[in-house]
């Protein structure tokens, strides 16, 4: 497995839409974690550009992470939350599409990289023997036993254990409404439920920023951490200035479909106090749909109109080059490690 010889337990979270660039996945590759590439929103074309440009700057095995496409939704669903959202703000036309997933998937085939991680749902196993046949490895994100159970069935080669503390959107297979009134499983929790109900090794998601919090995953069965949030603020990542700006603060995060018809976990503004109640299931009809207004409040500053995706540990960011980020994380691990090995159990 690719997990058991990369040097740091730090792999590089997927973030679609702007953070995920070549130069962040190769700098976090090269400092002896694992680099992902997000091809969320991105053409098979400007996936391979990028998967280029990653190759020209590491040598290290790195991964792609492929969106998995959900079903159009009817528009009766989202029309009527539209027309709301077009009292105050420029919203553009709902649209479905693929993600262009069998031009991606076929670039892939093509042109193999070391992993293909997956979010929003499960390749079939075909599209998996596909991945296996050229020598890629096949990660799945999944945030329950019971999607675990698909994955695996499916052929997954490692789980991504996405607990509800993460930053941007929950990789639920499905998304319902329905679902919102039972309490998503924190990463502890579902750690504990997938490390001893398979023998697949997991990958640790949501709300670890420091080395403690990378031990803690470690010490639960994880065979490492994923990070996303904590590059935010990495100068190689193509973070928005607001995003840069908002996090690290004590702004705390909500989960949301207000901005994309998907429920995604972001930091509190006016647009999520005000829209979230309202906001159907329909992605990504309603991600298109409200490109407009989020662009517009990139342009004029405006952080109460724009997804500020962030996990719950936003607060713990820092401002440093991936590199010496990934440096410091691994030395507060083995810190925080030795801390607890050190510590005696007392009897009762």
């Amino acid at each position: 497995m690719i997990i058991d010889d990369v040097n740091v337990p730090i792999v590089l979270a997927p973030m679609a839409g702007g953070p995920s660039t070549p130069e962040l996945t190769a700098a976090v590759a090269e400092a002896g974690g694992f680099g992902v590439l997000a091809a969320g929103y991105l053409t098979a074309a400007a996936l391979a550009e990028r998967i280029a440009a990653t190759r020209s700057a590491t040598s290290a095995p790195f991964g792609v992470n492929l969106f998995v496409p959900s079903t159009p939704t009817p528009p009766a669903v989202f029309t009527g939350y539209l027309d709301t959202l077009r009292t105050r703000f420029p919203v553009g036309e709902p649209k479905y599409d693929t993600d262009d997933w069998d031009a991606k998937l076929d670039l892939l085939i093509a042109d193999p990289v070391a992993v293909v991680t997956f979010t929003f749902g499960c390749p079939s196993a075909a599209e998996v023997r596909r991945l296996h046949e050229v020598g890629s490895e096949v990660w799945v994100t999944v945030t329950s036993p019971a999607e675990a159970t698909i994955a695996i069935t499916a052929g997954a080669d490692l789980l991504v254990a996405q607990g509800s503390e993460a930053g941007g959107h929950r990789a639920t297979f499905v998304d319902r409404v329905a679902d919102d009134a039972a309490d998503p499983l924190g990463l502890l929790a579902l750690l504990q439920l997938l490390t001893t109900s398979t023998d697949r090794p997991v990958v640790a998601a949501g709300g670890i920023a420091t080395g403690a919090g990378i031990a803690a995953t470690l010490a639960a069965g994880a065979a490492a951490a994923q990070l996303g949030t904590a590059f935010l603020q990495s100068p190689e990542a193509g973070t928005n200035q607001l995003v840069r700006d908002a996090i690290g603060g004590d702004t705390p995060t909500m989960l949301t479909r207000a901005f994309t018809g998907r429920r995604a976990r972001g930091l509190r503004n006016r647009f999520l106090t005000d829209f979230t109640a309202d906001a159907p299931v329909a992605y990504p009809e309603i991600h298109y749909a409200t490109g407009p207004l989020r662009a517009a409040a990139r342009t004029s500053g405006d952080a109460d109109a724009v997804n500020l995706w962030a996990g719950q540990a936003h607060s713990l960011t820092r401002p440093l080059p991936a590199a010496e980020l990934v440096a410091k994380l691994a030395a507060e691990t083995k810190t925080a490690l030795e801390s607890a090995l050190s510590r005696r159990i007392r009897s009762c």
